[in-house]
């Protein structure tokens, strides 16, 4: 079987993206080559970086990447995870089956360091059964 190529976008590339990318490479193994990017481009978020390390998920060598590095890939799916993203990039060159599904942005989390964590822990979560039901629905 072929494997299907994935592009999760979000605005920045920097915690969404990442963890989506982080689970779907998990849950798909070999049907997929996942990919993410950014409209922008804002670096890996350090938290993104510690909540998947606590679920058992290194993605402390992903790079912050620019949706327009990929437009030579024939993509499958695109996922985008937040409404800005959906918005700014909706003329992405691709007969790809698209998803959308806002997550809340754990970045913008305030309060203690215990209470940024939970959010970043929160969000982690909601991408987690997304991204097990996405691979389980589609590929």
């Amino acid at each position: 079987m072929e494997k299907k190529n994935i592009l999760v976008l979000c605005t920045g590339n920097s915690c969404r993206s990442q963890i989506a990318e982080g689970y779907l490479k998990h849950f798909a193994g070999e049907k997929a080559n996942v990919y993410s990017a950014g409209v922008e481009t804002h670096g890996v978020n350090p938290k993104a970086i510690a909540t998947m390390a606590e679920d058992g998920i290194d993605i402390s060598n992903h790079t912050s990447n620019n949706v327009d590095e990929y437009t030579n890939i024939a993509f499958d799916y695109i996922i985008t995870v937040c409404d800005n993203a959906k918005e700014r990039c909706p003329y992405f060159p691709s007969a790809a089956v698209r998803f959308h599904y806002n997550f809340p942005d754990p970045a913008m989390a305030t309060g203690t360091d215990e209470e940024v964590r939970a959010q970043f822990a929160h969000v982690r979560q909601l991408i987690k059964d997304y991204s097990r039901d996405f691979v389980e629905d589609n590929l």
